[in-house]
């Protein structure tokens, strides 16, 4: 897939998490897709951002940069948000924070196939 194509589908992604279009999510992501290493599948990946989305109403994907390199995507999405509780075990509780994540994605068949994301972590610290 051209490296255009392959950005065009991950800014598709991106706008089917925003939306919360749990019913496309497979267009974008793999039957057998692992997170982190390890093998979740569509439902647990689906269950994943389902469950982020409650603790975090507000969560929007803002990408901040984005290297495409088919078939793998690096991207860098920005968060301005109000988790309702506790997030990545730091007490929030209803604090508005900033962050980021970079993330890593490896395509197959047009589809998210392999998931590393990296979230800072400290930066949310900081602000509390």
């Amino acid at each position: 897939m051209p490296s255009v194509d392959l950005s065009d589908t991950y800014r598709g992604y991106i706008a089917c998490l925003n939306g919360q279009d749990w019913s496309n999510l497979a267009k974008f992501v793999h039957d057998d897709v692992q997170y982190n290493g390890s093998h979740i599948g569509l439902s647990g990946y689906r269950e994943m951002l389902e469950g982020d989305f409650r603790a975090i109403p507000d969560l929007h994907f803002d990408i901040r940069l984005l290297v495409c390199e088919p078939p793998r995507i690096a991207s860098r999405l920005h968060f301005d948000c109000t988790p309702k509780a506790a997030l990545f075990d730091l007490p929030v509780n209803g604090k508005r924070v900033q962050f980021t994540e970079n993330v890593f994605y490896e395509f197959q068949d047009g589809r998210i196939r392999n998931v590393w994301s990296i979230i800072d972590k400290a930066a949310i610290a900081a602000q509390l």
